[in-house]
């Protein structure tokens, strides 16, 4: 019997693609089983394909390279059904985290929006939003005292920013400030698609006690253009129960404190 022949370096990165199509993230340990090559073999094959956008280097091993986020048009709209089951819990739990007469900082976004309910039973609440939407929903509850960030509007998200909303936001103390986003990593940190949304969460958190990052896992690994902050800048991370056992670690390891709840 003849021995098969060595894999050339295409088909062995084309075997690595097919091996993350399968199982999302996979080892270098187990690369260098599947391909019976060596790990610093497995790396360069990993490099080529790093530079040619084709996968995302994790700790230990690789995972596929992640879509980059856009705002497609009636983006806020399509958001507001996707992934409702999971934004409803985490928005439960966040709220877990408020107490009466804290000062609130609620970013905007749909997951935000969905803390808002949850506020109605505390008393002495400030909340504090660059949402239009949330801010709407807040008026529902006449015991909250709510405060709009002005700003130039994002007609996709239709989110205030800038400097106008910034500025606002960077006049109040917040007990805590609530940040959402679309695209979350370890290696990235927590990010978003346009300055002026940056500009904003940074003022909430530099004005803050305590920041609470509140984002689904499905924008675990999603890439946008602007890095936020890391992750070590929250205390805490609440997200679903979906997040590949891979990523729970290197989350945990940041020494964030990590919830995860079950939709």
């Amino acid at each position: 019997m003849v021995d098969a022949l060595p894999l050339i370096p295409e088909q062995r990165q084309r075997r690595i693609l097919e091996l993350l199509a399968a199982h999302g993230v996979v080892s270098i340990h187990a690369l260098t089983d599947d391909l019976g090559v060596s790990a610093m073999t497995v790396r360069r094959d990993i490099a080529s394909l790093e530079t040619a956008g084709q996968v995302h280097p994790v700790t230990g091993g690789v995972r596929l390279a992640t879509r980059h986020v856009a705002q497609p048009p009636n983006e806020r709209r399509q958001r507001e059904t996707l992934g409702a089951p999971q934004k409803r819990v985490i928005a439960e739990e966040a709220a877990r985290l408020v107490e009466d007469g804290m000062t609130v900082f609620l970013d905007a976004g749909t997951t935000c929006e969905a803390i808002v309910p949850h506020l109605a039973k505390h008393a002495g609440l400030t909340v504090l939003t660059n949402d239009p939407h949330s801010g709407l929903a807040l008026m529902a509850f006449p015991q909250l005292s709510v405060i709009l960030a002005g700003g130039e509007l994002d007609p996709v998200t239709a989110a205030m920013g800038g400097h106008l909303a910034a500025a606002t936001v960077s006049a109040v103390n917040f007990d805590v400030a609530f940040v959402s986003t679309g695209a979350w990593s370890v290696e990235r940190g927590v990010m978003a698609p346009a300055l002026d949304n940056v500009e904003v969460k940074n003022a909430a958190m530099k004005a803050a006690c305590s920041s609470v990052l509140v984002a689904d896992s499905s924008k675990y690994g999603a890439v946008a253009r602007f890095r936020v902050a890391p992750l070590e800048d929250f205390a805490v991370i609440v997200t679903d129960d979906a997040l590949a056992p891979a990523d729970v670690r290197d989350v945990s390891g940041t020494g964030v404190d990590l919830r995860q709840l079950s939709a």
